[in-house]
């Protein structure tokens, strides 16, 4: 018997893995959140499987559905939203389930700032002006942050930020980040990345509150940066004419240009 953890995707359920499907459709049991994960991404489980919504439960009711799945022998199906190694509680089930010596496995999902982006039409890393993308968040009820993760911290490094479960804090984090990215650095709320009731709103960081107005609430994604709105920044080296690298060796002379060095195990 295996828990098998699933990143079920940010929403759409055309974006589950296809590893993630097939785990789905070979278990006889199914946990799921079922706040976050569409009921679309269900219809993978077998004909008859117990499907558990872990949406109400506390940690202990969910331990019990897992020992008593594994007193039963059967394999079971845990669905996350998103990706699980970020804002999870993936890292407590796993530590209990050790302490049970239970097996388990961990399948990733597509991340809601890869889902976020991808509705923004934009990469988050370009040259010369973001090489880094910061995934972080506000001070919750559930989770405090420790000390020197601030938003007034990260903003000085000048990175993309990818700020979750914070729509509601979204005056103090404009406030956090102006200083250091400017009020019109360019930002932007998606709210439900990938579902069909997807929004997006585009507004500098001074104009974002105002933008957003109220009707947006839980699973809306933040992003500031001035990736978002840039055209003027350097073409990466990666498919530049004359950048000479492993796979389009420039020159005879050129250290990539000898049998040895097309082999990665010989050039570590």
């Amino acid at each position: 018997m295996t828990v098998h953890f699933i990143g079920a995707g940010p929403g759409a359920p055309d974006l589950l893995t296809l590893r993630g499907r097939d785990l789905i459709a070979a278990c006889p049991v199914c946990l799921y959140a079922g706040s976050l994960v569409p009921d679309a991404i269900l219809a993978h489980c077998p004909p008859g499987a117990r499907i558990v919504n872990t949406a109400p439960m506390a940690l202990d009711d969910i331990m019990a559905e897992i020992r008593q799945a594994h007193a039963n022998g059967q394999d079971i199906a845990r669905l996350h939203s998103g990706d699980l190694s970020v804002w999870s509680a993936l890292g407590e089930q796993l530590r209990r389930l050790r302490a049970l010596d239970i097996p388990y496995t961990l399948t990733p999902g597509v991340p809601a700032f890869a889902a976020a982006a991808a509705a923004l039409g934009t990469e988050l890393t370009l040259p010369g002006l973001a090489q880094s993308v910061v995934l972080t968040r506000t001070p919750g009820r559930a989770s405090a942050m420790p000390d020197g993760e601030t938003l007034r911290n990260f903003a000085a490094t000048g990175a993309t930020l990818a700020i979750h479960l914070s729509i509601h804090h979204l005056s103090g984090v404009v406030a956090d980040l102006a200083p250091a990215y400017g009020s019109d650095c360019p930002a932007a709320v998606v709210w439900r990345a990938s579902w069909p009731d997807e929004q997006v709103v585009r507004a500098p960081l001074g104009e974002l509150e105002r933008a957003v107005g109220d009707h947006m609430n839980r699973t809306a994604l933040i992003l500031v940066g001035p990736v978002l709105g840039a055209e003027d920044f350097d073409e990466s080296c990666l498919y530049a004419v004359g950048y000479d690298r492993r796979f389009r060796p420039q020159s005879a002379s050129s250290p990539f240009a000898s049998p040895a060095a097309q082999d990665p195990e010989e050039n570590r």
